[in-house]
């Protein structure tokens, strides 16, 4: 009896986002932001050597995004 590797983390990971419906998909209806997850989502099809500089453009772009909500008022 012999057993199969186990997958490596980023294949088990990939399995499961490409099983989600696109209604299970994260989405926030803030377009900004739901840009930017679109873009995070497609990694998975990028080579990991490019992932730290998509995970720094989201970062940076939530960041200017979370800027650019205005104060709300204290109740």
């Amino acid at each position: 009896m012999t057993q199969e590797p186990a997958p490596a983390a980023h294949e088990a990971h990939d399995d499961v986002a490409e099983s989600l419906p696109d209604e299970e998909r994260v989405r926030t209806g803030e377009e900004r932001v739901d840009s930017v997850v679109a873009a995070i989502e497609q990694l998975r099809d990028r080579p990991v050597d490019e992932h730290v500089a998509a995970f720094e453009q989201a970062h940076d772009e939530l960041r200017r995004a979370l800027d650019d909500v205005p104060p709300q008022d204290p109740a």
